[in-house]
């Protein structure tokens, strides 16, 4: 499944990461990457042991918290800590598939079942830098307004088109969700959202939304990993 959600972070919260990130040490981005990447991959990143990283990730952990739709679709039992990166003129990321176990500082690791990119720079401020996903139904662009977030599976191919104008600056991160199987998520995610519309309609005590509400957490305890 393929989905944008809209605001993870308020304007507010974005002018606050740009301030910070803006005066943060940027390294080669290869400093995360696997072998396949390393030949693909020109950007710039902040080192995932920076304080000032951490602290901005914090803050995104917390807003991913407060959002329904990021806990319906995706599920997680484990997020990865959000990293940041910036693409500046000339810079892009070539088509490649995210690694499948990401190791964090520390050692802990974690299985990339999604993957999630939050904007936060506006697409007016450059050309091309356009995230591109590989999926059933062909190539999807994506170039996201500043707070808004795409997800996605770990097993698309994907890429990001070359700067040609300014700069572009994000937020990734994986995360390993109770259900690993895509097709499983999406159907659990398409059955919250009819119960949610069910429920709007007829209330939380008629018989259509429990029967709905019965059979989403019998689909998820079977097929989730806890």
């Amino acid at each position: 499944m393929l989905l944008h959600i809209p605001q993870i972070l308020t304007a507010d919260e974005v002018a606050h990461c740009r301030r910070v990130l803006e005066t943060t040490p940027w390294v080669d981005g290869n400093i995360t990457s696997g072998e396949m990447s390393a030949h693909a991959k020109t950007n710039l990143q902040v080192p995932e042991d920076h304080p000032e990283s951490k602290a901005l990730g914090n803050i995104i952990l917390a807003a991913l918290n407060q959002s329904p739709a990021f806990v319906s679709a995706c599920l997680p039992a484990r997020v990865f800590t959000p990293l940041f990166n910036r693409y500046d003129a000339g810079m892009k990321f070539g088509a490649h598939v995210d690694n499948a176990i990401r190791i964090a500082v520390g050692g802990a690791r974690i299985r990339t079942d999604v993957s999630s990119t939050l904007f936060l720079t506006d697409p007016a401020e450059y050309d091309g830098g356009e995230l591109v996903i590989e999926d059933t139904y062909g190539e999807k662009s994506v170039k996201l307004a500043a707070g808004d977030l795409i997800l996605y599976p770990s097993t698309s191919l994907h890429r990001v088109n070359p700067i040609t104008r300014g700069a572009r600056w994000s937020c990734f991160f994986w995360s390993q969700s109770m259900v690993r199987d895509d097709g499983q998520r999406t159907l659990l995610w398409d059955l919250d959202q009819a119960i949610i519309q069910t429920r709007t309609d007829l209330g939380d005590d008629h018989r259509a939304s429990l029967a709905l509400t019965g059979v989403y957490h019998n689909l998820l305890r079977r097929w989730a990993e806890v």
